[in-house]
């Protein structure tokens, strides 16, 4: 299977991005998948009962909240 992989930034205001967290986290919730789409292609991606959850916090000239979820 060829590589699918998403990278985007975009610059949104505080509550449009805590909208996008949570529509992210009812997926999961709800349906143990995601759907992705870009350039006409669409991915589902599966997600196991278990998984790893990382959280890093960088404060310095530039702040970064990132959460990583891997399995």
């Amino acid at each position: 299977m060829d590589l699918f992989e998403i990278d985007e930034t975009q610059r949104l205001s505080r509550e449009a991005a805590a909208a996008k967290l949570r529509a992210l986290a009812d997926a999961l919730a709800r349906h143990n998948s995601v759907e992705f789409e870009r350039g006409g292609r669409r991915i589902t991606v599966s997600v196991p009962d278990e998984v790893e959850l990382k959280v890093e916090v960088e404060i310095g000239e530039e702040n970064e909240l990132e959460i990583e979820l891997s399995w």
